[in-house]
C-alpha cells in the first residue's frame, strides 16, 4: 500500500464519502454460519442498513441464485433497507463481477465503500479486493458478515488484511460517518444501532435531566 493509499484510509468515513454494500445475507447461507450466533449476525446487519439509511449512506444489496440454492434475503433485512430498494440478484461468485451490481456501486459516487456478506471470506472479501482493484477504499464490517467455520474466518481476515481492506465492525463505521453527536440524526442512528449499552447511556442521561 502506498503513501496515497494509506493517506485514504486516514480520511475519515462521512456520510458524503461513503456508500454500504451488504452481499448475500440469505437464509440458505444463514444457516451454514458457525462463526457468530445467526441472531446476533442478523441483528447487526439490520443495525448497520437501518444506520445508514438514517444518515442518508446509499446502500447497494444484492444476492446470488435467491430462487434456487441459496434462498431470498433474510425478511428481517428486507424490512430494513429503505422503501424501494432493490436487491440485485446475480450468478457471479464476486459481486463485483456483475455488472448491474458493480453500476449500482459506481452510481454512487462514493470512494469509500463498507462491505458485509456472507460468506465473510467470499462474499464480502472477493468484492473489497475488486473495489481496492478500481481505486476505492474497501471496509469489511465483521461483525455483520458471517462465515461456515472457525478456519475460514481466520483465513479471510487474514487475507484481507494482508490485501489492505480495513477491518472493523457495524456500529463503528457508522458511528464514525455520523461525526457529530449533536446532528439531528444522532438519535435515529442510536436507535439504529441498537447497542444496549448506548440505551443505558440514555437513561442515565435522562435521569439527570428529571
Amino acid at each position: 500500500m502506498n503513501e496515497h493509499e494509506r493517506g485514504g484510509f486516514l480520511a475519515p468515513i462521512t456520510r458524503e464519502n461513503v456508500a454500504v454494500v451488504l452481499v448475500d445475507h440469505q437464509v440458505g447461507l444463514l444457516s451454514g454460519v458457525r462463526d457468530i450466533p445467526v441472531g446476533e449476525l442478523k441483528h447487526n446487519v439490520v443495525a448497520l442498513a437501518k444506520a445508514a439509511a438514517a444518515l442518508g449512506i446509499p446502500l447497494v444489496a444484492t444476492t446470488t441464485a435467491a430462487d434456487s440454492m441459496w434462498g431470498p434475503t433474510t425478511p428481517e433485512l428486507v424490512e430494513a433497507l429503505p422503501a424501494g430498494q432493490e436487491i440485485i440478484d446475480r450468478s457471479t461468485v464476486n459481486a463485483w463481477d456483475d455488472d448491474r451490481v458493480r453500476e449500482a456501486i459506481e452510481a454512487t459516487g462514493r470512494r469509500k465503500l463498507i462491505f458485509a456478506g456472507v460468506s465473510l471470506e467470499v462474499c464480502a472479501a472477493l468484492p473489497a479486493y475488486s473495489a481496492l482493484a478500481a481505486g476505492h477504499d474497501a471496509y469489511v464490517a465483521v461483525d455483520a458478515s458471517g462465515t461456515f467455520s472457525a478456519t475460514k474466518r481466520e483465513a479471510g481476515l487474514l487475507r484481507m488484511q494482508q490485501a489492505g481492506v480495513v477491518l472493523s465492525d457495524y456500529s463503528t463505521l457508522m458511528v464514525e460517518a455520523l461525526a457529530d453527536n449533536a446532528a439531528p440524526e444522532a438519535g435515529a442512528v442510536y436507535a439504529a444501532l441498537d447497542m444496549p449499552f448506548a440505551v443505558l447511556v440514555g437513561q442515565i442521561s435522562a435521569a439527570y435531566r428529571s
